[in-house]
């Protein structure tokens, strides 16, 4: 058959093929099971110097009561319009002038908050107020009422990140707005702290599937971090990592968000890693040069940087950094497709 011939019977063919609802799978096997992962997101930063006057701009045309949440979402540059950061994580840049309320409301979505800038807002999680200080991470479990209210004296922003892409993919969505005002808190607030975070646990508690410790406050994690720098090893791939824990079962604190904060000495970089996740890190102290498949970046303080899934990246410490990171880890290991690589040389 000449190439005319087998150009036409294909053309003919897979155009009743395709009236008739069905494909031919040797044209598409290669685009469905690739030879490695290929993600449409790419390496990405957004410098908090030029964020924060968006945020006060958005602030000044749009209250957070009319808004519901008052969000800058951080859109990945391979991926307008999904509002995605990257191919299976969503994340914004939420922010609260003094005196706001931003509704309670509740959803299927995991969420967490991880506070930026600012300080004595305060989040209200089914009952129990927590206040917010720069470097907490706090959890809004599925399905659970929750508002933010603002601070008495300055603004407050913080980074969320929901699994929203997994939820929407698994027709799982669903939300929910209170008719009723939830501010005024029914447990006192470091409750849940004291019950589920001090290494002990109420004798007839049982595993929970997300962490009953909404608040792992920013200065208990730092001192956790500095105790490790003067004895612990540094890991060339991770520096000094330590990860947010459900104490009911020992797994992440949030079952579809892997949680983690790190520290890198001042001069130490790391070697190339990668994984088939992608993550999100947001700097708390310090500078980093990163270099994320072969793209070069600098962030400080309050930056926030985007690795794609199975992409190369190394980190150098410019000066000691401190940085919150979060991923969809859970879901891969979970489901058994979780790969790493990790380089034992410099490339």
């Amino acid at each position: 058959m000449n190439q005319a011939a087998d150009t036409n019977w294909k053309t003919e063919f897979y155009d009743r093929l395709d009236a008739a609802h069905l494909a031919p799978l040797w044209e598409r096997l290669k685009g469905l099971v690739p030879s490695e992962p290929r993600p449409a997101a790419v390496p990405a930063a957004w410098h908090y110097a030029e964020l924060k006057p968006y945020l006060m701009e958005a602030a000044s045309l749009i209250s957070a009561e009319e808004a519901e949440r008052r969000v800058l979402v951080l859109e990945n540059p391979g991926l307008p319009g999904k509002s995605q950061v990257t191919d299976t994580l969503y994340a914004g840049v939420q922010t609260l002038l003094p005196g706001e309320v931003a509704p309670s409301h509740r959803h299927t979505q995991s969420a967490l908050r991880f506070i930026i800038d600012g300080t004595g807002a305060y989040t209200t999680v089914d009952g129990e107020r927590t206040t917010m200080h720069a470097g907490d991470f706090i959890i809004t479990p599925a399905w659970t009422w929750h508002d933010h209210i603002g601070a008495n004296t300055e603004p407050m922003v913080w980074l969320d990140g929901l699994d929203v892409p997994l939820v929407t993919f698994l027709r799982a969505g669903f939300r929910e707005e209170s008719d009723e005002d939830l501010r005024l808190p029914s447990k006192p607030e470091g409750d849940a702290l004291a019950r589920y975070g001090q290494g002990l646990l109420p004798i007839d508690m049982k595993a929970t599937h997300t962490s009953p410790v909404f608040n792992y406050p920013y200065e208990r994690t730092r001192a956790a971090l500095e105790q490790l720098k003067r004895y612990d090893r540094i890991d060339p791939h991770h520096g000094i990592a330590l990860r947010y824990v459900n104490p009911t079962n020992g797994d992440w604190a949030i079952p579809t968000l892997a949680t983690s904060m790190r520290l890198l000495p001042t001069g130490v970089k790391t070697l190339p890693y990668r994984c088939t996740e992608g993550t999100v890190f947001v700097m708390m102290e310090g500078s980093i040069e990163a270099v994320i498949g072969g793209q070069p970046f600098t962030v400080g303080p309050k930056d926030i940087l985007v690795v794609p899934g199975w992409t190369d990246f190394t980190l150098n410490c410019v000066s000691e950094a401190v940085f919150f990171a979060f991923s969809d880890q859970p879901v891969y290991e979970k489901l058994g497709l979780r790969r790493e690589h990790k380089s034992e040389a410099a490339a």
